[in-house]
């Protein structure tokens, strides 16, 4: 039987290369989208023409009806869940702290940390032992701007990453002895087009050279670490972070 796999905002970026990645290593695959239908259904189609098993659920995971809908769905399509990717996650145009607004603020807080309570919640309903679950794995995607904060840029972002550290910490001893473990990574400087939300599609390579490794990251780097990660050779890893940023 595979391995079923839920990656919240999987059609771009580091969620779709963790849902090829996944397929590849042989998981059924639910990729939720919140807008982007047509780039969702290419990759499971891709998936599919592979001999994988993958489905495009839309859903805004901010909300809890939707989040409740999403994993009655993957139920009833894949079977029992056992790996989580909270991947979905916000940033907008580059302010100081003094020029943001509350709106702002409860746009990204609700997008990147109320999604990752309300779809970790219903993991745990789903795995944990306490529950009739057989346990699995949960990886959040983080930042490195959880720890350098993003002075003049995206403080907000950081913030709510950091909120995400707290959640991986808390939640991976509240489940330890229940068959599950929550572990985190934390990219940087990796290529996708969330940078373009913040006003600077070329960002990377901006600050590449101040990274030791002198180039920015690919999304397929982070997804190998989340695939170890939610695998058996991390069985014994719980509450960790794996930094993927080229050593800053």
């Amino acid at each position: 039987m595979k391995k079923t796999i839920l990656i919240t905002g999987g059609s771009r970026g580091i969620g779709a290369a963790t849902a090829y990645l996944a397929a590849e290593k042989g998981y059924a695959v639910g990729i939720n989208y919140l807008t982007n239908q047509a780039a969702a259904e290419k990759i499971v189609d891709s998936i599919r023409q592979q001999g994988g098993k993958a489905a495009a659920y839309a859903a805004d995971v901010s909300s809890e009806p939707q989040v409740t809908d999403l994993f009655n769905a993957l139920d009833r399509d894949f079977g029992p869940l056992h790996a989580l990717v909270n991947n979905v996650g916000i940033l907008e145009k580059q302010q100081r702290v003094e020029e943001m607004d509350a709106s702002r603020l409860q746009r990204i807080f609700t997008t990147n940390v109320v999604s990752c309570f309300l779809c970790s919640k219903e993991a745990v309903l789903r795995m944990s032992t306490r529950h009739g679950g057989a346990g699995g794995a949960i990886v959040n995607v983080s930042s490195i701007a959880a720890r350098t904060g993003s002075p003049g840029e995206y403080v907000d972002y950081a913030a709510s990453k950091g909120a995400m550290d707290s959640l991986t910490l808390g939640l991976s001893k509240e489940v330890a002895g229940e068959g599950i473990r929550v572990n985190a990574v934390r990219p940087a400087f990796i290529y996708t087009d969330i940078h373009a939300s913040g006003g600077e599609p070329n960002r990377v390579e901006r600050v590449k050279e101040t990274v030791p490794m002198k180039r920015g990251g690919q999304p397929e780097e982070v997804a190998r670490a989340i695939l170890w990660l939610l695998s058996d050779e991390a069985s014994y890893s719980t509450g960790i972070f794996i930094d993927v940023t080229g050593g800053r």
